[in-house]
């Protein structure tokens, strides 16, 4: 389990453009937002990223680079950047099962149409330092938190200098 104020495991990505982002080459004024989800199959990751997207100006805003990761496949993530209202979002995927575990993210075996395995929903940010400053772990799609309330709370932590929590 990575806990606040652990250094951050590496991620090294390959994102929907054929680039390849890694954690440890970003260096954002605050913070850079990994949000992990589920997958194409998932209608509320939908809602999500469609809605971080509408957002996404804010998040620059205030210093937070941010990359939404699956563990789906290249061309099921192209078709997702493809069908999904999220142009702006940095989309990575291929994320192993086996580093999804590291961050300590869920995972689910398939039902229905879903992968055979894939990632719950996780939301971390990380100090320039690639230190874990906060994050949110679901083991289901729902709960997860808003963004008006991450937002809140980036604005909270900057004005106050507060620190990671969670750490002891």
């Amino acid at each position: 389990m990575i806990k606040p104020r652990d250094k951050a495991p590496e991620l090294t990505i390959k994102l929907v453009n054929d680039t390849t982002w890694k954690l440890s080459e970003q260096s954002p004024e605050n913070f850079t937002m990994v949000l992990f989800y589920r997958g194409k199959h998932c209608p509320v990751c939908k809602s999500q990223l469609e809605e971080l997207q509408k957002k996404l100006d804010k998040f620059t805003q205030r210093g937070v680079s941010v990359i939404a990761i699956s563990s789906d496949t290249e061309d099921v993530a192209k078709a997702t950047y493809k069908d999904w209202d999220i142009s702006d979002i940095p989309l990575g995927y291929g994320l192993p099962i086996e580093e999804a575990r590291e961050w300590g993210l869920f995972i689910s075996e398939g039902i229905k149409e879903e992968p055979k395995h894939f990632t719950e929903p996780g939301l971390f940010l990380i100090t320039p330092e690639q230190t874990v400053y906060w994050e949110s772990l679901q083991s289901m799609p729902f709960g997860r938190p808003s963004f008006n309330d991450v937002l809140g709370g980036i604005d909270y932590i900057l004005k106050a200098d507060y620190p990671a929590r969670g750490e002891a």
